[in-house]
């Protein structure tokens, strides 16, 4: 199982560590590849595989925006990070003394002192220390004086896979999700509380569950209708898997004003307010539009469900 470490003081004697350091949004595939690297070289030398990556991620520090369409939350990550096999995840407070830090003095103060690498493992891209200056050359410098081995994966394995979290985002925020979920290996996922709505949708026979995503920073796709799984968390404990249809939009056929995430669950219909449901996206059916009447909504509903039961072979 593997081990989190959250404070960098506290870390134990890795066992000649093998390393690799980044954000890992979205455990996709292009992030397993690197993963089957490590832990093969790890289990050649008896090592432990070890991943260092950030919080929060270093482009809300750096960089000019104030908050990240993140494809996974930390939570998440290391969950996913943890069905990798990996032996340990330390994850490091991204500040901007952190960021400031000389290429050279985190290689030595944070790098040598804390982990004591055996093998370093980056990307032929990857860039470290104040003004993003030191990269692999600089750590394969260093690397006879501080006794480990810099291994690079290379442009032409990453560039193979065709993966990268900025191109799964692209492609999320297009309401691609049969290209998202390729990149990813698994179908893209959201989460959040049942809360309160209008209830409009029971009123044409199609009540819909309310999700208030848990976390801000996470990425919604494009506004449209999906085919969905979910799992639903009582306030009980129990735990339910569902199926259903989402709509993500303003629902402009009934003046909807703000954005809101809404869950049409098959064959159920009960009180799950304050429950926590986590659902999966499997097939976009079409973009949210305007109808004339409720019952043009209501005969598309219904062939919206009809579809999404055939595509879940249900």
């Amino acid at each position: 199982m593997m081990q989190v470490h959250t404070d960098i003081s506290q870390l134990p004697a890795f066992r000649n560590a093998v390393i690799t350091i980044g954000t890992f949004d979205g455990v996709h595939l292009g992030h397993r590849q690197i993963i089957d690297h490590l832990r093969s070289t790890a289990a050649g030398i008896d090592g432990e595989s070890v991943i260092i990556t950030f919080h929060p991620h270093p482009r809300v520090v750096v960089g000019s925006t104030q908050r990240m369409d993140l494809l996974t939350t930390m939570y998440e990550r290391i969950t996913l990070l943890g069905e990798q096999g990996v032996d340990h995840l330390v994850i490091i407070p991204f500040t901007e003394a952190f960021a400031a830090m000389p290429a050279a003095e985190y290689v030595e103060k944070f790098l040598v002192d804390h982990f004591h690498p055996k093998v370093l493992i980056i990307g032929y891209d990857h860039r470290f220390g104040k003004g993003r200056l030191g990269d692999y050359h600089l750590l394969e410098d260093l690397s006879a004086r501080f006794g480990y081995a810099v291994r690079e994966i290379p442009e032409q394995l990453l560039h193979e896979s065709a993966v990268s979290s900025t191109r799964i985002r692209e492609r999320l925020r297009s309401g691609d999700i049969a290209e998202a979920n390729a990149g990813l290996g698994y179908p893209y996922f959201l989460e959040g509380t049942v809360v309160h709505g209008d209830q409009r949708g029971r009123t044409i026979g199609f009540p819909t569950a309310n999700l208030q995503m848990n976390e801000p920073d996470k990425l919604v796709p494009a506004d449209g209708v999906y085919v969905v799984s979910a799992s639903l968390t009582g306030t009980d404990g129990v735990v339910m898997q569902l199926n259903g249809m989402m709509n993500i939009g303003l629902r402009p056929t009934v003046d909807g004003k703000r954005r809101s995430i809404e869950v049409n669950l098959f064959h159920f219909d009960a009180d799950i307010y304050g429950s926590t449901m986590r659902v999966w996206f499997h097939h976009r059916l079409r973009d949210e539009k305007r109808f004339d009447s409720l019952d043009a909504l209501k005969d598309q509903l219904a062939e919206d469900g009809r579809k999404a039961r055939e595509l879940l072979g249900l």
